[in-house]
């Protein structure tokens, strides 16, 4: 066994640098022969040349009549001539064989007569006119394609056109992938408690065929060293590169490193990134061993720094660098010092300004990824960003469909997720990036300019209307319209055949009762304190009301998974999580939309959306609204 070198939270670039030096030299991309036809998005193992010329014979460029050309010299519209047929002129169609001895084409239009005897014509030809010469387009022998070159489908055309039926590429780099875990079980198992679902073997798999080599998923390993023995051994004699999928970390079950270690090189255990810190790095009979965090945005974020170029150098390529992307920071990004972080972020085009808004940072959350349209690199000696200071962002969408969303900013709800399918279905480039701030996060984002629209549902405690008053306060200079999206019922969400028998607000304050709160700025947060108030009830009485969550589907999870007894939100939530309801009250949802945004075309088709039958039906199909203003723009 080879000394291991053992480096400990250094940068992702140090420790990749090292690996692509201790194995370069003996890793080599492997060529493989395969019908052309075959060799689409494929990589060239080798300088392709072609075998034959093309056209291989002199043809005609046009519909018309082959002839002479020095059968045409004095002719003009003077003194034009009678060419016989047969000896004289025959008559051609594009990219037919010229007749042996004729050396030009005359096109159908420039013949002024044609007859028994011939074709009567009044301008002379040159040789190799309207005539496709042996080689124009191919000469057997030239250059068609270099290597590392990938293959688009015009590429396969000329091949063909060259007498090139197999073409030397790349072999798709194999990839073995082993989740491991006692816990790890397949998608189609039912979950129990403690249970976690195999999703990231099917990601890496399908990155590694996005990138262009062959993921193989191992079946599931437990937690026992001689089986990840067997399984990595396995895939040392038969992939390129071995992937292992959690065990990774300093727990007590995590065998990944000293496997590694028993079997090859461990080149870096823990590297200098957030999230993917425990990622492994070594080698196994001379392959690529990489030990990939079990987190989903772990496993994604290391699968894309240390497999990528791996799988890109095996093809013959390098990594592309992302497109970036300058944009403004809607909100202040923390990071600590030591770590270069990755954060998932929305992006959207506000007016001629580019912003963007940070997603969730755990390292568990998926469809943060899901709903990223970019990464911010955070770097390592750096604590973070200051809202509004303009930063680069690697671009996970395309700029042009970026350039075509809509950014909300605001108050959660279950009918905006739907707005945004309705709108996509439009078949256009039209999309909604939401950011979940609560109302008033919503009203301030539109100050700074930072959304099209807001979601808002604030009750004015003194006048027990909804919405405007707060616009008039917060947002005086800005001209302002409200559009009304849904009413919808709020009330206490509580485990199905609520055992708790809680009836009331006033239940809060029973002894034990564990309740979830939405968080300060909120419309919700806002309607609990004035009931609160109301009824003259503490909030210091309640247990559980400093602890939050930020939309209401978060409220149901927390109750529905027995984290909490109780949560206030709204009917759809509960209805979704098939948890029972106990209604407290109507109140107006609405968009806030700046006026200078009506007449864009993606608020006009967001509008639309809006005011459409099946739109509205499926919002009612939800549960717990009414739509009887839907659309109306209330003054």
């Amino acid at each position: 066994m080879q000394r291991q070198i053992y480096l400990e939270n250094k940068s992702w670039q140090e420790g990749l640098q090292l690996m692509m030096e201790k194995l370069a030299p003996t890793c080599f991309p492997v060529n493989e022969r395969i019908d052309v036809r075959k060799t689409l998005n494929r990589i060239t193992g080798e300088l392709v040349r072609a075998e034959r010329s093309s056209p291989h014979y002199p043809a005609s460029a046009m519909d018309g009549y082959a002839v002479r050309s020095k059968d045409t010299f004095g002719v003009s519209e003077r003194e034009p001539r009678w060419l016989g047929w047969n000896e004289k002129a025959v008559q051609v169609d594009t990219g037919d064989p010229l007749p042996e001895g004729m050396d030009a084409v005359i096109m159908l239009e420039e013949v002024l007569q044609q007859g028994e005897k011939g074709i009567l014509i009044q301008s002379p030809v040159v040789p190799w006119d309207n005539v496709r010469s042996v080689g124009e387009d191919i000469v057997e022998g030239e250059v068609l394609l270099p290597v590392n070159h990938r293959i688009r489908p015009q590429d396969q055309g000329a091949l063909i056109a060259a007498g090139v039926l197999g073409v030397n590429v790349r072999r798709k780099p194999r990839v073995g992938i082993l989740p491991t875990g006692d816990e790890i079980r397949t998608p189609d198992t039912p979950l129990e408690i403690g249970d976690i679902v195999d999703s990231n073997s099917t990601v890496i798999a399908s990155l590694v065929e996005e990138w262009g080599g062959a993921g193989k998923v191992w079946p599931i390993a437990t937690d026992r060293p001689e089986e990840l023995e067997k399984a990595l051994l396995a895939m040392a004699n038969s992939q390129d590169i071995i992937v292992f999928i959690a065990g990774s970390s300093q727990g007590r079950d995590d065998y990944t490193s000293r496997i590694i270690e028993k079997y090859g090189t461990l080149y870096l255990h823990g590297a200098a990134i957030k999230p993917g810190k425990p990622v492994i790095l070594g080698e196994v009979k001379g392959k690529p061993a990489i030990g990939i965090p079990g987190y989903p945005v772990s496993a994604f974020i290391t699968a894309q720094l240390f497999l990528e170029p791996w799988v890109k150098y095996l093809l013959g390529l390098i990594k592309v660098t992302p497109q970036t992307l300058e944009v403004s920071m809607t909100k202040k990004v923390f990071s600590t010092l030591g770590s270069e972080e990755f954060v998932r972020v929305k992006v959207g085009k506000v007016g001629e300004r580019w912003i963007a808004t940070p997603l969730s940072r755990g390292a568990g959350v998926t469809m943060s990824l899901v709903r990223a349209d970019g990464i911010l690199r955070v770097p390592r000696l750096q604590e973070g960003f200051h809202e509004g200071e303009t930063v680069p962002v690697e671009l996970l969408r395309p700029v042009e469909e970026l350039g075509e969303t809509l950014v909300c900013i605001g108050s959660h709800d279950l009918a905006i997720d739907l707005l945004s399918s309705h709108l996509k279905a439009r078949g256009g480039n039209e999309a909604i990036a939401s950011a979940h701030v609560g109302s008033l996060g919503g009203i301030l984002a539109l100050r700074k300019g930072e959304a099209h629209f807001a979601g808002i549902h604030l009750l004015d405690p003194e006048t027990g209307e909804y919405n405007r008053s707060y616009i008039e306060r917060l947002l005086p200079e800005r001209d302002i319209a409200l559009m009304n999206l849904v009413y919808r019922t709020q009330g206490l969400m509580v485990a199905k055949g609520n055992p708790l028998n809680l009836t009331r607000l006033e239940d809060l304050t029973l002894p034990g009762i564990r309740f979830i709160n939405r968080q300060g700025g909120s419309g919700t947060r806002v309607l609990l304190d004035y009931l609160l108030n109301q009824k003259e009830i503490s909030k210091n009485d309640i247990l559980g009301y400093e602890r939050e969550e930020f939309t209401h589907l978060n409220v149901a999870v927390a109750v529905a998974s027995g984290a909490a007894d109780v949560g206030l939100g709204i009917q759809s939530a509960a209805q979704s999580l098939g948890l029972d309801f106990i209604p407290i009250g109507e109140e107006r949802y609405d968009l806030a939309i700046p006026c200078e945004f009506l007449e864009d075309l993606k608020m006009q088709a967001l509008i639309a959306v809006v005011h459409s039958d099946a739109f509205k039906e499926d919002v009612i199909k939800l549960g717990g609204y009414d739509v009887r203003d839907m659309g109306k723009f209330i003054g």
